[in-house]
């Protein structure tokens, strides 16, 4: 009786659904064994696919949406799930009857690229985990791997790729430090030794601190003068960033020719003796202002125009000597008069005599040569033969005025008189020529020349000084005594008797 109770009960708990059923369920469905109404409706077959998307309600997202497998394989879309999820074959048949060797990943959200392809699946598909929850981001498989500690972020791919880790396609850029010039070509650890990315500087300074050639003397700016294209190539312009243009020899020297200091903080004198006061040839006679006279191509080439920068034009010799034989004291605080004896009083050889106007009679071009000195405008005019005299002839030095200005101050050695006749040659020569003298006897003298005395030489008559000669008196017994034939008998009025044509020649006496 008992036994045909519990019959009866058990019987009652079952339903058509459960009596027909063609096995068990597997494990995952096991809580539903009874409950056949969760996955199939009462005469509709057609049912049973909607009746699984809403217990499944991801899978049913997916295919709304086209995403995962589900979605968008093209044999799932319109096919009823057990087509390929058959049950009832007991709790340890495998339900999702997938075949790994067959299954196109490119069909599901996480298509299997580069090394991805070559990787087991069960390397990234844990045995307990559904494989559609599977993780998809790099971090999740790789943390452990993840050199950067996380501070990288999780976006991996944003750098790496697939096919090698090592490969980088990260685009520096889009960070706030753009690579540019040799920055191209160093590698990542090169800057980023600890890999976070976090702690690298962004200053030259803070790598390059150890390759400062300068000794940290120019500051941490290094971008001021260099660029990352090369440290050799400068983008320093002197002349726009500094108020110094550099040209000419400047733009030769390195930095430290003039910079022995911080060049930033450290504000050099831009006067040309604040550099080159020790290289001053002109030992400060000049002044500072070397560039009034220099330029900085080559000092040695000065562009001082005397002429247009003066009152004083350099003309002849003048244009060739050196600056400091005029200029003995600073050129730029002592003005110099411009009339040659204040240069050249020391150098007259005229002691003065000849006034300060050497311009009269010289030039620049050449003390000695083409003097333009006018000797007829002095009170010896050059007559005769004097022009073809040298001047050192007569001028014994070159005061001139103390040479003698009377014939016989010159000619006195070559006096065919022997000082028997006055100093004044000239009244009897002339300078064209001694030979070619004139004396009027007759005009210039109390004793006219007559007869034979005027073919007498002067010397047969004058044989004593002209003085002596002019106290003896005009008788012919004065000259011709020791001719007289008579001794005297007839007295010295000769020419009662003789005429001056000739003496033997007797007239009749007066």
């Amino acid at each position: 009786m008992i036994l045909a109770t519990g019959i009866a009960e058990s019987a009652r708990s079952q339903t058509i659904e459960s009596l027909v059923s063609p096995g068990e369920l597997a494990e995952a469905h096991a809580d539903l064994q009874t409950e056949c109404s969760a996955c199939h409706m009462r005469f509709d077959r057609g049912r049973q696919r909607e009746l699984c998307i809403e217990c499944h309600e991801d899978v049913g997202i997916d295919i709304d949406r086209e995403l995962g497998f589900h979605g968008r394989s093209t044999e799932v879309r319109g096919t009823a799930c057990a087509d390929c999820h058959t049950d009832h074959e007991g709790a340890g048949a495998d339900i999702a009857n997938l075949d790994e060797d067959a299954f196109d990943h490119d069909i599901t959200d996480f298509r299997l690229q580069g090394r991805h392809v070559e990787a087991a699946c069960d390397g990234c598909h844990a045995a307990d985990i559904r494989r559609r929850d599977a993780p998809s981001d790099c971090i999740d498989c790789h943390n452990d791997d993840d050199v950067h500690d996380g501070f990288a972020g999780n976006a991996c791919g944003d750098c790496h790729k697939e096919n090698d880790w090592k490969e980088i396609s990260f685009d520096h850029d889009v960070t706030d430090y753009p690579l540019i010039g040799k920055h191209r070509e160093v590698t990542c650890n090169d800057c980023h030794e600890d890999r976070t990315f976090r702690t690298t500087p962004t200053t030259c300074y803070g790598c390059h601190v150890e390759d400062d050639a300068h000794d940290g003397r120019s500051g941490d700016r290094c971008e001021n003068c260099h660029n990352p294209k090369s440290w050799q190539d400068s983008s320093f312009d002197h002349a726009r960033d500094t108020s110094f243009l550099l040209d000419g020899s400047h733009a030769e020297l390195t930095c430290n020719d003039c910079h022995s200091e911080d060049p930033f903080s450290d504000r050099l004198e831009t006067a040309c003796a604040s550099c080159h006061l020790e290289d001053d040839h002109h030992e400060g006679h000049f002044g500072e202002e070397c560039d009034t006279c220099h330029a900085t191509s080559l000092w040695t080439v000065s562009h001082f125009d005397h002429d247009r920068d003066t009152e004083y034009a350099l003309r002849g010799a003048h244009t060739t000597i050196e600056c400091e034989a005029c200029h003995i004291e600073p050129i730029f605080e002592v003005i110099l008069q411009t009339s040659c004896s204040d240069c050249h009083a020391d150098d007259d050889p005229h002691k003065g005599e000849q006034g300060i106007r050497c311009d009269d009679c010289h030039n620049e071009s050449s003390w000695q040569d083409d003097v333009l000195f006018d000797h007829d405008l002095t009170r010896f005019p050059l007559l005769g033969r004097h022009p073809e005299t040298e001047c050192g002839d007569c001028h014994e030095t070159h005061v001139f005025r103390d040479a003698p200005e009377l014939c016989v101050e010159c000619h006195g050695d070559d006096d065919p008189h022997g000082g028997r006749f006055t100093d004044d040659c000239g009244a009897c020569h002339n300078p064209v020529d001694w030979l070619a003298w004139q004396f009027d006897h007759g005009l210039r003298t109390d004793f006219p020349l007559e007869g034979a005395h005027a073919d007498t030489a002067c010397d047969a008559c004058h044989r004593q000084p002209l003085a002596a000669m002019e106290r003896m008196g005009g008788r012919c017994g004065d000259c011709h005594r020791s001719d007289d034939v008579h001794d005297g008998e007839f007295g010295f009025d000769c020419g009662r008797c003789h005429s001056a044509d000739s003496f033997s020649n007797v007239e009749t006496i007066q």
